[in-house]
């Protein structure tokens, strides 16, 4: 069924039309936040305050075209507040809470070149972005091949720089980038705030990253990818501005990128089910079943044919209408799909495949139909071209179609969200994160919650045994089994992918797998207990009465203190402690403590180099 619509307070407490003044002034809810426009000799400016300390100083708007020449026609206001509840999510309520106006200009005193700029501000953080509206004449064609959006940042500002979506992470000054940097861009003020910028509603449009502006000191620019040519009426993406004093906050305010997002379009949401998912590598019929009986002693949901099911991905012949092994993978040719996917499905396990994008742009109306027939339940897209105007909307699209058919999405590679999983959340994760096909350290996994995450769900294809003293000298996970059975809980994503290198032979019987056994993979709560980027982080999420605590470090040792007050006040609870002990008796040296705790109760937690630790919280009856 459709995501349900809950009034919080009020829907709409004004809208009203006014004369617009010079400057135009918006406040978030709670007064922290002001965001600031101006008109200074037909240019539109805009300015961004928190509590009277500037975050952005006053910075030009525009884009191609559409820079100069203004003057004021109208302003609309509006407040809204509202509670909806999404198909599954990192909590189970969201509010949608801002102050918005919209300033109409026209551009040489014109009716027929309208342009407004929509405001909204939450006490996350300030949205905005260009609405072109229909004229009086009716639709016209815009052109828009740059975007003039600067954010000039106060002296100091450090930057989270990454050039692309699956790269690693460096602070940087605001001068001398080696290359455009990718979404969203996390900063670090001198006077103590952190500010990330970011965009959504991305989908029928050019991707844009920052660059920093060489002719202006402390600038950030946008970079399209390229052009955009559009019919009136439309609106850009949004330019989101998050403002917080802690860095957690950033994570815990990332719904501001959903509610910037339509509501969800798809009626009938029952077929769309988060889970575990575990990826299948000797595509034979034995090896399926083998994996099926793991996923089901493992309590895993879903399992996954990866690339060479069908063939050579990269050739224009391969056919993902056939189950044709590549024998690069698998000589024999003996997968029984069909079988397999019985099989599975009788056991209660999922199917999803993998398809290569050229698969899937020259075959998608044929296979969809096919493989809702076959009893697959979803599909992971791979090495799709993002960036464009042309394919950014393809994919997007193409999303729309595989809920026609009720098939789940995954799309790994470049990929980046901006908040459509909202409006079809049977896009349930992607990549567009160094993730564990390449073995990034710590210190790069403590980077990511206060960077990548902030966008949405990422999938980082968890690996355990996949361990140097395990027999992986040349390729393996850099850090500590308890590091790794914590990032479930650390890093969301409705749609998991455990054990990525890893096979059901390498099992044999870790006491503390039991976590990922019972871990979900959606919440009803999540707090940000504590965190410095590149430094360590704690996460503690709720499903129902439980609660999964994950804290990693960085490669820097350290010992912290981890409080359960998020607990309820007046129960009692089981706490399942998982740290790292080089003692005990097994390959992955994981020592489990048990011991009752409530609210007052404060964990200590003693984290080796590049370690972790995970908590399982069960209340006792």
């Amino acid at each position: 069924m459709k995501q349900i619509l809950f009034t919080c307070l009020i829907f709409c407490l004004l809208i009203v039309t006014l004369k617009a003044e010079n400057p135009v002034e918006l406040n978030s809810p709670d007064g922290k936040l002001t965001f600031k426009f101006t008109l200074e000799n037909g240019q539109p400016f805009y300015s961004v305050g928190y509590q009277g300390s500037p975050v952005v100083y006053t910075s030009p708007l525009g884009v191609d075209g559409w820079t100069d020449k203004f003057t004021f026609s109208k302003v609309t206001e509006a407040t809204v507040d509202n509670e909806w509840k999404p198909v599954y999510g990192e909590r189970s309520r969201v509010r949608d809470h801002y102050q918005s106006k919209t300033i109409s200009l026209l551009q040489n005193n014109n009716s027929r070149s309208e342009m407004q700029v929509e405001v909204r501000a939450y006490n996350e953080g300030i949205a905005f972005r260009y609405v072109f509206p229909e004229s009086p004449a009716g639709g016209r064609d815009v052109l828009i091949r740059k975007e003039f959006t600067e954010f000039t940042m106060p002296e100091g500002t450090m930057a989270w720089f990454t050039p692309r979506a699956q790269k690693l992470y460096t602070l940087l000054p605001l001068s001398g980038w080696p290359d455009e940097c990718e979404r969203p861009l996390t900063l670090q003020l001198k006077n103590g705030l952190y500010v990330c910028l970011t965009e959504a509603e991305m989908v029928d449009y050019s991707r844009t990253k920052f660059i920093v502006d060489n002719s202006k000191t402390n600038t950030i620019a946008c970079s399209m990818f390229g052009p955009v040519e559009l019919t009136t009426p439309f609106a850009t993406p949004w330019r989101v501005i998050m403002v917080a004093e802690k860095p957690g906050q950033l994570l815990e305010n990332d719904d501001i990128i959903l509610n910037l997002n339509p509501p969800c379009e798809i009626a009938n949401t029952t077929w769309i089910r988060p889970g575990k998912v575990m990826r299948e590598v000797t595509l034979s019929t034995k090896g399926a079943k083998e994996l099926v009986d793991f996923a089901v002693k493992r309590n895993l949901q879903y399992v996954h044919f990866d690339a060479g099911w069908y063939g050579y991905e990269y050739t224009v012949k391969s056919d993902a209408s056939t189950v044709t092994v590549d024998p690069r993978r698998n000589p024999n040719n003996d997968l029984d799909m069909p079988e397999v996917i019985r099989y599975a499905n009788e056991n209660g396990i999922g199917v999803f495949l993998y398809v290569n994008q050229r698969a899937l742009y020259q075959q998608l109306d044929e296979i969809l139909p096919l493989y809702k027939k076959w009893g697959v339940r979803g599909i992971k897209f791979g090495f799709v071209h993002v960036g464009s105007h042309r394919w950014t909307t393809w994919l997007h699209d193409a999303v729309k179609k595989c809920a026609d058919y009720n098939l789940m999405v995954d799309i790994h590679d470049e990929y980046r969200p901006t908040g459509f999983s909202r409006t079809y959340p049977n896009l349930m994760t992607q990549e567009g994160i160094r993730g564990n096909e390449e073995m990034p350290d710590a210190t790069q996994n403590a980077i990511l919650p206060f960077t990548r995450f902030i966008a949405g769900a990422a999938d980082y294809t968890f690996c355990y045994y996949y361990r140097k003293e395990l027999g992986h000298p040349d390729r393996y996970i850099q850090n500590t089994a308890a590091h790794q059975l914590a990032l479930p809980v650390v890093y969301y994503s409705p749609l998991q992918w455990m054990y990525w290198y890893d096979k059901p032979s390498d099992y044999q019987g870790e006491p503390e797998l039991e976590f990922w056994d019972a871990v979900p993979t959606t919440w009803d709560d999540t707090k940000v207990v504590q965190g410095e980027i590149g430094q360590y982080i704690t996460v503690a999420r709720r499903s129902g009465n439980d609660w999964f605590v994950g804290t990693i470090t960085s490669k820097d040792a350290r010992e912290l203190k981890i409080p359960l007050d998020f607990l309820q006040k007046g129960k009692k609870y089981e706490a399942s402690i998982y740290s790292d002990d080089p003692t005990v008796n097994t390959r992955t040296k994981v020592v489990i403590k048990r011991m009752e705790v409530d609210s007052s109760t404060v964990i200590d937690a003693k984290l080796e180099s590049s370690g972790g630790q995970a908590i399982w919280i069960r209340e006792m009856k």
